[in-house]
């Protein structure tokens, strides 16, 4: 913690001790002296000293380096009000310039809340299993591939998969979402969920440095270290109020011909509300995207998110679930298509193709009984072949099918688009299964609403996938803009020229969109992107939901608002204090306590942007 951050407190309360004890020496020693001065001014005199002193000598250094920011102001309030006599306005000055980064450090570490609530859930050992020993070892000695044990009401230490045990884990503090969710073996479980009753014994896929809590936690590291393009606003504004308060002050001394006037404008005017309301409600919009599984990378994104103009997808683990389905089942003549679909499944529960999944799913659906396969194997170039009771039964592909046997050219139904595999059954052909990576139920509203809802003007669909694939995706969401086949040197030469005409939005999944994702203006990553993917993001998506980044939409729209309303609100209310006090209509000390007042009011609005509405997402209602 910088060493002016740590002082701040106690030059706070050195000038509130001295200002209780000059209000007190004035009620029962009015009259008395102490070396000449009354003896009301002397606990002034040490605030002055041990508070004031060392806060001119850094704002001297400021001026002289060119940075004019408002806190410029203080130092010049308390150099003439020691100048003019006016000790217990210096003072205020004082108690205003310390008590307000006193404030802000409160407010952010308040709207950090969340976060700070995450870092204090995060165990420090595991239990490692070997054998039938249980050891207590170093969280950073955990490995993937490890047995650790979670017993009952403790976090979970790495994200793994339970291997033995039932029982239940609140995720909320990772995903948002209240809910408590049943554990048993072949699930997931992730790190800094909470388990319920059961003892777990999982087998651990990541490190406890590549865990989603892990994750989480950089997001507070990276956003302490990032100024993101507002507060720099806030920095130029500051640069253009503090001289006009300074010729305001000036013209209202020589107009009037009265010091006094001076000193009450510049007291008025310090410190100026938006250096300090800004970064509060940026880290608030950091914290509350954070509980609601949003990891903001650069908080830079959450003042440009609001001036996209342009949103372009990428096509699989975006606008689809990345998950293939099972969509027709195209038996050949006298094959029943339920006994086919059984066999495969039966067959497909000892592989790990991608397309397994959704066979043995679709079974399931179907309420079919699956049988014990025998002779399984998976050689490459062969397909998937085992026995099935009598049958031997073969999964392939058209081409490796065709170069077998040539003559079912004429008994395989035309190609379509999606992905296929061909059964062979005991030599024969028997049926084409038909597979499509199926778009998000929501995503047509989702993409139907970003126009009329979030002010976009186009929507793109970029993917290296074939036309006919692409355009079946984009005809479902209501796409009509739409860039198939591409490369990832063509995907991001594409996301550069767009961003060069207006602010791009660019939500991709997967390594070969990280160059796209950099290449935006704001680059959203997706729960289930590789690390590379993450890394070239501004923002990730936890939970891989359209429903998340309608609520970072909405939560930028929000930060901004209500930075500059903290900001902008609490500018113009000292300049009304200003001209009040230039007027001769407010003195010095009532104008520091005006200050006060504003900068409090500032603050608790910034406040806001940390606090969840009661929804931060719309776009389901939307057409």
């Amino acid at each position: 913690m910088p060493l002016r951050a740590r002082t701040e407190p106690l030059i706070a309360a050195i000038a509130v001790v001295a200002i209780a004890a000059h209000l007190a020496l004035r009620v029962v020693q009015p009259s008395s002296a102490w070396a000449g001065f009354p003896a009301q001014e002397w606990p002034l005199f040490g605030a002055l000293l041990f508070g004031g002193l060392p806060l001119v000598f850094t704002l001297t250094r400021k001026m002289v380096t060119g940075d004019f920011s408002s806190d410029l102001l203080a130092g010049i309030s308390i150099i003439t009000a020691v100048l003019l006599d006016e000790y217990l306005a210096g003072t205020l000055v004082v108690l205003m310039l310390s008590g307000g980064q006193t404030l802000e450090a409160y407010a952010v570490g308040r709207a950090s809340s969340a976060l700070s609530a995450l870092a204090r859930r995060i165990p420090t050992v595991a239990h490692r299993k070997l054998g039938s020993a249980i050891a207590d070892v170093a969280l950073e000695a955990v490995e993937p591939g490890d047995t650790l044990i979670v017993f009952p009401h403790e976090a979970c230490p790495v994200d793994g998969i339970v291997i033995e045990g039932r029982s239940t884990m609140d995720e909320s503090y990772l995903t948002g979402e209240p809910y408590v969710l049943s554990k048993t073996v072949g699930t997931n479980v992730l790190s800094g969920a909470v388990n319920g009753e059961g003892a777990l014994t999982i087998r651990a896929e990541k490190r406890a440095v590549d865990s989603r809590y892990a994750r989480i936690m950089d997001v507070m590291r990276e956003s302490e270290q990032r100024r993101p393009q507002l507060r720099r606003l806030g920095d130029q504004l500051g640069a253009i109020y503090t001289p006009v308060a300074l010729v305001l002050a000036v013209l209202a001394w020589l107009i009037s011909g009265e010091s006094i006037r001076f000193l009450a404008v510049l007291v008025v005017a310090t410190p100026c509300p938006l250096l300090i309301a800004i970064p509060v409600a940026i880290i608030g919009s950091v914290s509350l995207s954070a509980k609601r599984g949003i990891i903001i990378k650069d908080p830079a994104v959450l003042e440009q998110i609001d001036t996209c103009r342009t949103a372009i997808f990428d096509k699989t683990g975006t606008l689809t679930y990345g998950e293939p389905q099972l969509t027709e089942n195209l038996t050949a003549p006298g094959v029943d298509a339920d006994d086919v679909l059984g066999a495969v499944a039966s067959l497909e529960r000892y592989s790990r193709h991608p397309l397994s999944e959704a066979i043995t799913k679709s079974a399931a659906e179907r309420g079919l009984a699956l049988s014990d396969a025998s002779e399984v194997s998976e050689r490459p170039g062969e397909g998937l072949r085992g026995l099935i009771g009598a049958r031997r039964i073969q999964v392939t592909s058209r081409a490796k099918r065709l170069a077998q046997v040539p003559d079912d050219a004429t008994a395989l139904p035309p190609q379509a688009g999606g992905l296929e595999c061909i059964v062979v059954v005991d030599g024969r052909y028997a049926a084409t299964l038909r597979f499509r990576d199926e778009p998000r139920h929501d995503g047509m509203s989702f993409v139907g609403h970003l126009k009329p809802v979030h002010d976009f003007a186009r929507v793109l669909l970029v993917s290296g996938d074939r036309e006919s694939e692409v355009r079946y995706l984009a005809d479902k969401v209501g796409i009509t803009e739409v860039y198939s086949s591409q490369s990832p040197e063509q995907k991001v030469a594409l996301v550069r020229e767009e961003t060069r005409r207006v602010p791009t939005l660019f939500m991709g999944d997967g390594i070969n969109d990280a160059p796209a994702l950099t290449a935006a203006t704001v680059g959203i990553a997706f729960g289930q992107a590789s690390d590379v993917t993450a890394e070239a993001a501004g923002v990730v998506i936890l939970d891989s939901s359209l429903g998340r980044v309608d609520e970072l939409l909405h939560i930028g729209s929000r930060m901004r608002r209500v930075a500059l309303q903290s900001a902008v609100g609490g500018m113009v209310l000292s300049v009304g204090g200003m001209l009040l006090a230039a007027a001769g209509l407010l003195p010095p000390v009532s104008g520091a306590v005006m200050q006060e007042f504003i900068d409090i009011l500032a603050i608790a609005n910034a406040l806001r942007a940390s606090m969840a509405p009661r929804t931060l997402s719309d776009y389901g209602t939307a057409e």
